[in-house]
C-alpha cells in the first residue's frame, strides 16, 4: 500500500512512518500541515492518506477540510482521519460526503497496532471504518423518540456494527450468527427506518447517516 501522512506532531508522524514501513507499506509523503498534504496528493495520488483533523495554522478543522477535498478531487484515494477526541460533526460530515474508502479513528487506536492496520486495509479496500467509541457516543446521542426507537436491541447492535464499517459477514462473525440472520436484521432496520427501496439509494449508507443524526 502506498500512503501519505499529514500529522503536525512530529513524534506521532515519525512513529507512523516507521510503523507502516515496518509493515511493508510505502510512505510517499509525511507532512505537518494540510496544504502540504493537498500538494503531495495532487502531484502523485497515493492509495490512502492518514490525516489529523486539527492541523496548523488554526488547529481547528484544517485536516478534515483537506480530507473532504481529497475525497472530492481524488475519489480513488482512501482517507483515514485521526482525531484526539470524539467530534460527532466531523464523523457525520465524512459519511455525508462519501462512504467508500473512508475512516474515522481516535488517535488512541493507533497504539493498538493490529486494529489500526486492519482499519487501513479496510479503507484501502473501499470500506468504511468508524472508531467504536465514536459510534458509542453517537448512539448515546440518539435517545429521542423517532424511528430508531423502533429497533430491537439486536437490530440496534447490528446498526452499530454497520456504522463501524462492518460487512454482514463480519457482523455475523462477531455476533456468532449466520449471515442470513444478519441480513434479516439489516432488512428490518431498513424497513423500520422507512428507507427508500429504489435502486439509486444506498440504504446501508442512509441507515448509518440516520444513526449518526445526519
Amino acid at each position: 500500500m502506498r500512503l501519505m501522512i499529514a500529522e503536525d506532531s512530529a513524534l506521532l508522524r515519525e512513529g507512523l512512518v516507521r510503523l507502516l514501513a515496518d509493515e511493508g507499506h510505502e510512505v510517499a509523503a509525511a507532512v505537518g500541515d494540510a496544504d502540504a498534504l493537498l500538494a503531495a496528493v495532487a502531484a502523485d495520488p497515493p492509495d490512502v492518506t492518514v490525516v489529523d483533523v486539527r492541523m496548523p495554522p488554526t488547529h481547528t478543522d484544517e485536516g478534515l477540510r483537506a480530507a473532504l477535498r481529497i475525497r472530492s478531487e481524488h475519489p480513488r484515494v482512501g482517507v483515514l482521519v485521526l482525531s484526539q477526541y470524539v467530534e460527532q460533526r466531523y464523523a457525520a460530515e465524512l459519511l455525508a460526503a462519501d462512504t467508500r474508502g473512508v475512516g474515522y479513528l481516535l488517535k488512541d487506536r493507533v497504539g493498538r497496532v493490529e486494529e489500526f492496520l486492519s482499519a487501513l486495509d479496510r479503507v484501502h479496500g473501499g470500506g468504511t471504518v468508524f472508531d467504536p467509541e465514536v459510534v458509542r457516543r453517537l448512539l448515546a446521542r440518539t435517545r429521542r423518540t423517532d424511528d430508531l426507537d423502533l429497533l430491537t436491541e439486536r437490530e440496534r447492535t447490528v446498526l452499530t456494527l454497520m456504522a463501524q464499517g462492518c460487512t454482514n459477514a463480519a457482523i455475523a462473525q462477531q455476533l456468532f450468527v449466520s449471515r442470513s440472520a444478519v441480513e434479516k436484521h439489516v432488512n428490518a432496520v431498513f424497513d423500520k427506518l422507512r428507507l427508500p427501496r429504489d435502486d439509486g439509494a444506498n440504504r446501508r449508507v442512509l441507515a448509518v447517516l440516520r444513526f449518526l443524526g445526519g
